[in-house]
């Protein structure tokens, strides 16, 4: 059985108080972090516009408007801002804002490094069984040596035969290799995972009963990328659906260099309801993946922080083929401090144990 993630409780511990806030100030001060973060300039302006149009309406025709949901009616105001207005109206410090100014004190170096202090392990890294360039024993000893207790194995499933995916026969014996590579490297664990392909009409690719013994299941999209975004919403939510998913792995396939050891160049990204994609994984209980792969850094900081206001989940990921790459966690951590990801949210954060129980895959209850 499969438990949705509880939102966090209203305010995040700090006082909510029965009167209203002022949302205009509010929307400057938003404003004012971002530019003093040499945030993109856009969404600086966003939120000054959504502050001019606020400033127009007395507060009787803002609570109305919050409390009818017309607030995005408005010119200027879109489905950030609205949801910044209707908290300051309930007298709750923004989501956005309190996210911001826990940031504002450091700068993203300190913030990226400290969250890579907290990580345990990685969620998705791959071995010479499928397009990884070292065996399972190699990436497991680098793992432990750059201080992580636990990995995760995830290498490819069958349909991606161009990176020697795993027949159900294969992974089957990979299981019973990690299992005699565990008993050796105690108390360092390998858990068991694979990245398995979202297949175009949002099944995934390995068999159901074989996915239910795996610790964890990263689900990817890796084929007709750039299907209109209709199509690719409906295959990303089906997905999520499905109750063997633990993560949505490098959401948008992009790739924003090219790969030298393939000749594969540029890639953008698939397009698709971030909205609808990113409220889906909160309500199941799916963790958005932060790839660290210098040519992915998926997803793009937009969207990374539209999975914050959804209230997301988080794995903070290599995707690594080769030993050394295990390193590149602080390329997502980075990433993670500067859109104000909670490092209470990182499922890899977690003792091994505690991730098991969050996947269901342990007696402990699984999600919430």
């Amino acid at each position: 059985m499969r438990y949705p993630t509880p939102r966090r409780p209203r305010g995040y511990g700090e006082a909510v108080t029965d009167q209203a806030r002022d949302p205009v100030a509010d929307l400057r001060r938003i404003a004012f972090l971002l530019e003093r973060a040499h945030e993109a300039t856009y969404r600086v302006r966003a939120f000054r516009s959504a502050a001019a149009a606020v400033a127009k309406l007395d507060e009787a025709d803002l609570r109305e408007r919050a409390e009818a949901g017309t607030l995005k009616q408005l010119p200027g105001i879109g489905e950030v801002t609205a949801r910044c207005v209707a908290e300051s109206l309930t007298g709750e410090v923004p989501v956005y804002l309190r996210r911001l100014e826990a940031t504002a004190g450091s700068s993203v170096d300190e913030a990226g490094s400290a969250l890579r202090a907290l990580l345990r392990g990685d969620c998705h890294t791959h071995s010479d069984w499928s397009d990884g360039g070292s065996p399972i024993r190699e990436m497991a000893e680098a793992a432990r040596d750059i201080g992580h207790e636990y990995v995760v194995l995830t290498d490819h499933s069958p349909r991606l035969t161009v990176a020697n995916g795993l027949s159900a026969d294969r992974l089957r014996k990979q299981l019973d290799v990690v299992a005699e590579l565990n008993a050796e490297l105690a108390p360092f664990r390998i858990l068991t995972g694979i990245e398995v392909d979202i297949n175009e009409d949002g099944s995934l690719d390995q068999e159901d009963e074989l996915l239910a013994e795996l610790d964890l299941v990263v689900a990817s999209v890796h084929s007709k990328l750039r299907a209109p975004a209709d199509v690719m919403t409906k295959r990303m939510l089906a997905a999520i659906e499905n109750p063997h998913t633990d993560v949505l792995g490098h959401c948008t396939g992009r790739l924003v260099t090219g790969r030298e050891k393939t000749g594969q160049g540029k890639r953008p990204e698939s397009q698709f309801d971030a909205d609808a994609v990113f409220a889906a994984c909160a309500e199941r209980g799916v963790a958005v993946e932060i790839n660290s792969r210098p040519e992915r850094l998926d997803p793009p900081k937009r969207l990374l922080r539209l999975a914050v206001e959804a209230g997301c989940h988080f794995a903070i990921d290599t995707d690594a083929h080769a030993p050394g790459q295990l390193d590149w966690q602080p390329y997502g951590c980075a990433r993670a401090a500067a859109c104000g990801v909670d490092p209470a949210t990182v499922i890899n954060t977690w003792a091994a144990d505690d991730l098991l129980a969050w996947a269901g895959r342990s007696a402990s209850p699984g999600r919430g």
